[in-house]
Parts: C-alpha cells; structure tokens; sequence
C-alpha cells in the first residue's frame, strides 16, 4: 500500500471501475411504506448516500486520500452532486452541491441535510463561493489559466487555500451523480486528479434483468450503478467489506432508520457535524 502512490502518482492511474446493481423493488417498496406509514419522503438518491455514510462509519478506511503520494485520513464525512438550478428549465445552468454528514447520521438525516442543501442553491438564490470565482477569473482573459495552474501546484503539495478546499467539490469522499435524472445510462466517471475524491458514483436509468424466482422467469427492475474507486487509498480487502456494507444497507435500508451502535475512527480522527 505504501508503495502504490509512487507507483501510480496520479488518480487516473489508479481508477478502478466496478458496477452494482440495487435492488430497485425492494428501494421502491421501502420508500412507498415510508409515505404510506410514516408520511415520510425518501429519494433513492438519499438511500446511496446514507448507505455510504454508514458503511464509511464502519470502515474508516475507506474515507484517507494520498495527496503527495502521501496517505491521509480525511476529517469529515462529505460527499458532493451536481443539481439543475430548475429541474424544469436545463438553460437555468447548474449548481454543485457539498455536504458534510455525522457517522451517526440517520436515512432521516441525510435526508435533511440533502434538502436543505438542494434547497439552498436552487431558484434564484445569490450566486455562490464558486459562481462568484469563475466569474472572476473569466473576466479577464487568460487569468483562469493562471490561477488555475498555481492552485494546482499549491494542491500538489498540500498547499491549497482553505477557503478552496471547503467550498470546491474536488474536496470530498464521494462524488455521486444521477444521470437516470436526465435519461442517461450509469456511467463510470473518472476520477478527478485535482483534489481528493476517492469514490464516484454513477446512478443510471431503470434496468430490466430475467431472473428466476421459485422455479419461474419474470423481468425484475435493477438501479444500475457505475462505481469508480482510487485503488491506492486501502486494500482490497478493506473495499471488499466497504461495499459488502453498502449492498447490504441499499438492500435492507431500513438498518438506516437508527444511528450506528459503534463508530470507528481513524487514529487521532473522530470528528462531528451538527444536525441540520
């Protein structure tokens, strides 16, 4: 493991790409008894992203980055997506969005925390840290090239602005996106060398797979899910229990209804984050 980041300095070299299927009836099951029961509103967008949270909560592993061919453990639990400003209007542009969760967070948590942050930068809200930024820099010509390039630099070594590594995407433990949302199949996107996301999720549209159920064949709906992880950050091993953990939550998403009996940290790295 210590060796891997000289051997392969960059993210690009170290991309692995998986793909998982969720159950998409026993999650569209789970959530109409959510409504129906509790008057509760759950996407399956807030499933993954609770299923991660939790499983991250269990194998800190998962959450180090190497910057500098050096290992971290990452201080938080984040995960960023991308939202259309109006989902009835695409020429409205786009917003990221970066969150920070609690290992003790709930589905209901996450939740919340995901709506509220949503809710912050949708419609004509004040432009943003990052809005504002690139605004900036495509004022004057040649300038983003500039900037860019020195941030870079700084980012290599550890030395990018604080100011930037809470507020850019670049920055987090997971990045997932949801391309069923505009129609796409799920993708396996590439992992950026500009920051330290280890883990990208791909969401894609509904898939329709024969399988047979006591002795007959029916066609059962899947939620493809293209997943793309930075090897050098753990073991195999460690990934293999990570995601073990993950199928098991987007199967029984019910275990995430209730905060973890236990939370692991890394040494030396426990960290919290207020509810919303």
């Amino acid at each position: 493991m210590k060796i891997t980041p000289y051997v392969m300095p960059m993210r690009c070299d170290a991309q692995v790409f998986l793909k998982h299927r969720a159950d998409m009836e026993a999650m569209s099951r789970y959530i109409r008894r959510q409504k129906a029961e509790k008057g509760q509103q759950i996407t399956y967008m807030q499933i993954i992203v609770a299923a991660y949270v939790r499983a991250i909560s269990r194998n800190p592993e998962v959450n180090r980055f190497i910057m500098n061919k050096q290992l971290f453990a990452r201080n938080n639990c984040s995960a960023a997506f991308t939202i259309l400003k109006d989902p009835n209007d695409i020429d409205r542009g786009e917003a990221v969005v970066k969150i920070k969760f609690d290992l003790t967070d709930t589905l209901y948590d996450v939740r919340d925390r995901m709506e509220a942050a949503v809710a912050a930068n949708r419609g004509d809200q004040p432009a943003g840290f990052v809005d504002k930024l690139l605004g900036f820099l495509f004022a004057v010509p040649g300038l983003a090239s500039v900037i860019v390039g020195l941030v870079r630099v700084l980012d290599r070594y550890g030395l990018a602005p604080g100011v930037l590594m809470e507020e850019l995407p670049f920055y987090v433990g997971m990045y997932i996106t949801n391309t069923a949302s505009i129609g796409l199949h799920d993708v396996n996107h590439h992992l950026y060398n500009w920051g330290n996301v280890g883990l990208f999720f791909g969401m894609g549209v509904t898939e329709k797979v024969a399988v047979v159920e006591n002795g007959e064949t029916r066609m059962k709906r899947y939620l493809p899910m293209g997943i793309t992880a930075d090897e050098r950050v753990c073991s195999g091993a460690h990934y293999a229990r990570f995601f073990s953990d993950m199928r098991r939550y987007l199967d029984h998403p019910e275990l995430l209804e209730t905060p973890p009996e236990q939370v692991r940290f890394d040494t030396n790295c426990e960290y919290h984050q207020p509810k919303v």
